[in-house]
C-alpha cells in the first residue's frame, strides 16, 4: 500500500518555522505551501497575496553527535549532520534554496543551512572536487549567543 500523502520530518520542521518566524517585508505573514507531487520542490513559500514566490528543497539529518560523536566534540558542537549528494541533481535543481536541516535535542536551536544550488556546488566544488556523488557532513558549533559556524568537515583529519 502507498500513502496517499507524505512529508517528511525536516519539511515539517522548515514550514512550521517558517509559518512562526517570517514575514514579508510589509510585516505579514507568509504562506507555505506543500506540492502534490515530487517535481524537486518540497515546500513553495508565497506572500499573503501568493503573488511573490520561493521554492525550496529541504533536506534533514538526525543529529549524530549523540550516537556517534566522541565524547570531546559534544562541548563544542552542536549538531552533526549526514546527506549523501549527488551534483547533477543540485545542478538541475528547480528550487530556489537547498534547505540542510540539523536536528538538534533542543527544540529551541534548530539549525538551518540555506544556499541556493548554485552556492552549494561551488562551495562542493572547492572542497570536494570531481567527486558525483558524495557524503557530506556538516557540524555546527555551539558558539557564543546566535554566533554558530557550520562547517563540512568530510575528508578533515
Amino acid at each position: 500500500m502507498q500513502p496517499l500523502f507524505t512529508i517528511h520530518a525536516g519539511e515539517y520542521l522548515v514550514g512550521s518555522h517558517i509559518e512562526q518566524h517570517l514575514r514579508d517585508p510589509n510585516g505579514d505573514k507568509v504562506n507555505v505551501w506543500v506540492p502534490s507531487k515530487d517535481t524537486g520542490i518540497d515546500l513553495l513559500v508565497t506572500d499573503k497575496t501568493n503573488k511573490k514566490t520561493t521554492s525550496l528543497q529541504v533536506k534533514f539529518s538526525k543529529d549524530f553527535l549523540l550516537t556517534h560523536g566522541r565524547s570531546e566534540y559534544r562541548e563544542k558542537l552542536l549538531s552533526c549532520g549526514w546527506w549523501t549528494l549527488n551534483r547533477e541533481k543540485i545542478r538541475k535543481s528547480p528550487a530556489d534554496y537547498w534547505v540542510f536541516v540539523l536536528h538538534t535535542h533542543d527544540k529551541e536551536d534548530m539549525q538551518y543551512v540555506i544556499l541556493t544550488p548554485q552556492q552549494l556546488l561551488e562551495r562542493l566544488d572547492v572542497i570536494h572536487p570531481d567527486v558525483k556523488s558524495l557524503q557530506s557532513y556538516l557540524w555546527v558549533t555551539k558558539g557564543k549567543g546566535a554566533v554558530k559556524q557550520c562547517w563540512e568537515i568530510r575528508g578533515l583529519k
